[in-house]
Order: C-alpha cells, then sequence, then structure tokens
C-alpha cells in the first residue's frame, strides 16, 4: 500500500492518495481541485474507484466536483450521519469560508464497521461523530485516516454545527485507542502521528 500525501484547497487540508500495486487507487478528502494530484494519478496510470470523505466540512470537500469530471466512474463514500452537513452549503461552512456554495450528494453511504475493498486493500469505517454528526475514519492496514477526529497532539473543534465534546473524546476513546499502537494516524490537518503516541502524550485524551 502507497500513500502520498497532498495540501490542497483554500485551508490547505490534508488530502491523501492511496493506492497498491495494481494502481487501484483512493484519495481522502479532496479539499480543492490540484494539479500536482491529478499529475500523480495520470503519470503513475492510477484507477481511482473511491473519493471518500471523513467528514462534510468545506475544506475537505471542496474538490470533490472537479474529481468526479476528472475521474466518472470514482465513487464518492461518506457516512449517512453526515448527509445533512453534505447538502446543506450554510451547514458546512462553504459559503462564509470559500464565498460559494459547496454540496455533495454522495454515491454510498456507509456505517460503523463496514467494509469495502479497493484492489488488495481492504477498508473498514469507524463511525467518529463529535467533530461533526457524521465524522468516520478509515482504517486499512496499519493506516488510520482520522479527518478532524484526531490530531498530533490535540483533537478536532467542537464548536460547528453538530459538534459535541463529550461525544468526541469517547469516539477517539472507545473507536481510535483501541487500534495497536502502532497505527499510523493521517489527520486532516497537520502531521502524522501514531494511536500509542496520542495515548501517551495527548492532553486532550490519554490513553
Amino acid at each position: 500500500m502507497n500513500i502520498m500525501h497532498f495540501n490542497t484547497g483554500p485551508l490547505y487540508v490534508n488530502t491523501y492518495l492511496v493506492f497498491d500495486e495494481s494502481g487501484k487507487a483512493f484519495v481522502v478528502d479532496p479539499g480543492g481541485p490540484s494539479r500536482q494530484l491529478e499529475e500523480t494519478i495520470g503519470v503513475r496510470g492510477l484507477d481511482l474507484e473511491y473519493i471518500i470523505l471523513t467528514h462534510g466540512h468545506c475544506d475537505h470537500i471542496g474538490g470533490v466536483a472537479r474529481m468526479k469530471k476528472d475521474h466518472p466512474g470514482a465513487k464518492t463514500v461518506a457516512c449517512m450521519e453526515e448527509k445533512k452537513l453534505l447538502s446543506d452549503a450554510r451547514l458546512n461552512c462553504s459559503l462564509e469560508m470559500l464565498g460559494a456554495p459547496v454540496t455533495v450528494e454522495p454515491d454510498l453511504y456507509v456505517g460503523d464497521g463496514d467494509r469495502l475493498t479497493v484492489g488488495s486493500m481492504e477498508l473498514e469505517f469507524l463511525f467518529t461523530p463529535g467533530h461533526s454528526p457524521g465524522g468516520m475514519c478509515i482504517v486499512t492496514g496499519n493506516a488510520c485516516f482520522c479527518g478532524d477526529t484526531l490530531f498530533q497532539g490535540s483533537i478536532g473543534r467542537t464548536d460547528f454545527y453538530g459538534g459535541d465534546y463529550a461525544q468526541l473524546i469517547s469516539s477517539i476513546r472507545t473507536k481510535l485507542y483501541p487500534l495497536p499502537d502502532d497505527t499510523e494516524v493521517y489527520p486532516g490537518h497537520m502531521g502524522v502521528t501514531t494511536i500509542g503516541n496520542e495515548k501517551r502524550y495527548n492532553p486532550f485524551v490519554r490513553g
């Protein structure tokens, strides 16, 4: 499994391109159009099967429309509990932060514990609300793509629509911290960390 990182959109969200040896690929949280990302997909001859959204805030979904145009066969995946946020430009903050409405209609909704196969990669979805009503993390191999649920030494904000601090802490403790300590955490902002590191040092949620 190969993981490549790109900063996309006006808020420079962490977008991840993940692919296996066969060239089957998925993208996590395209925050905006990215020439570098598209060139990488093209040069490597990747087959983009899924565009996966950890949650529906505008900085994580701004590039979906362009990716769907460039890759019409790719299916957009999100959590069912995020449907309202994805469909309302006021709630997902795109009107306020981007100056234009951005909405997404996923092709596939998934729930807690659901699995998806992309080439040789098996993905498991973990429902982790708190930062948003339908936040979710994607676990595959030794990697966890956690959006704005957990950061290196921090956690996601809970002052947006549907945020809930107690729920977020519970999501981290019950869904993420049971993962092996060496699991690599790929967040929506800031750098890569591990579950073990956050359990030991994260001041908001020590294990």
